[in-house]
């Protein structure tokens, strides 16, 4: 069970972060002290939110950044939700419980993973070109991305760095629900997580005073001259 590093005085609280810069440079101050101490750290941010994210944190902290490409697999006509997610390398995760819940059908399930197959290879082609995954072994990956709703996109992230032997996976995420600290933590070393909120609607964009969905370009202006 990873131990769990949050801001108390964020607590369940809403818009505290101006944009995801400010997010990750509050992140970068809150994991300092501990990146000071543990060995040959790495960023992987989680495209697209966690680029910025990442971004602030590598900046700050002076360490390598890259990127771990995974993808939420959208519920069928409501794509802000998810009840899965799929990593670079191929691995499904599926949030059962919810599946039930939905009562969706193996061809809505099976349609939906491919389509999102289909984008992880076009994302992994347009974002990394042929630049080698980083060796792991033995090094601390700090995960990062914009925030955790179900979680299950970090799941899937973890899974498939713990496949390369890293001495530790380190969460850090600027706002996260109490239910996806939850579920992620058994799988991490340590959760950071400025903005842990237990109410009960959860959206991640509302722990950001200037929220949008970030385009392609974006990510690709903020990787030059760091990735």
């Amino acid at each position: 069970m990873a131990k769990v590093i949050e801001e108390t005085g964020l607590r369940n609280k809403i818009h505290v972060f101006r944009d995801r810069f400010h997010a990750g440079e509050m992140l970068a101050q809150k994991l300092k002290p501990y990146i000071e101490h543990i060995p040959n750290p790495i960023v992987l941010a989680i495209p697209s939110g966690g680029v910025p994210v990442g971004s602030m944190i590598a900046k700050e902290s002076g360490i390598q950044m890259d990127l771990i490409i995974v993808r939420k697999i959208p519920v069928p006509y409501n794509t802000e939700a998810g009840f899965g997610s799929i990593s670079w390398d191929g691995e499904v995760k599926i949030n059962k419980e919810l599946v039930d819940q939905l009562r969706l059908q193996d061809d809505e399930i099976n349609s939906a993973i491919q389509k999102v197959r289909s984008e992880l290879d076009r994302r992994m082609k347009k974002f990394r070109g042929e630049k080698p995954f980083p060796d792991l072994k033995g090094r601390s990956v700090i995960i990062v991305d914009d925030g955790l709703a179900s979680g299950y996109t970090m799941l899937s992230a973890i899974s498939a760095v713990r496949k390369h032997s890293p001495a530790r996976v380190m969460i850090a995420v600027p706002t996260a629900s109490k239910s996806a600290v939850e579920l992620v933590a058994p799988h991490a070393d340590e959760l950071f997580c400025l903005n842990i909120r237990d109410t009960m609607m959860f959206a991640v964009a509302d722990a950001y005073q200037e929220w949008h969905d970030l385009t392609e370009q974006e990510v690709i202006e903020i990787l030059k001259g760091i990735f």
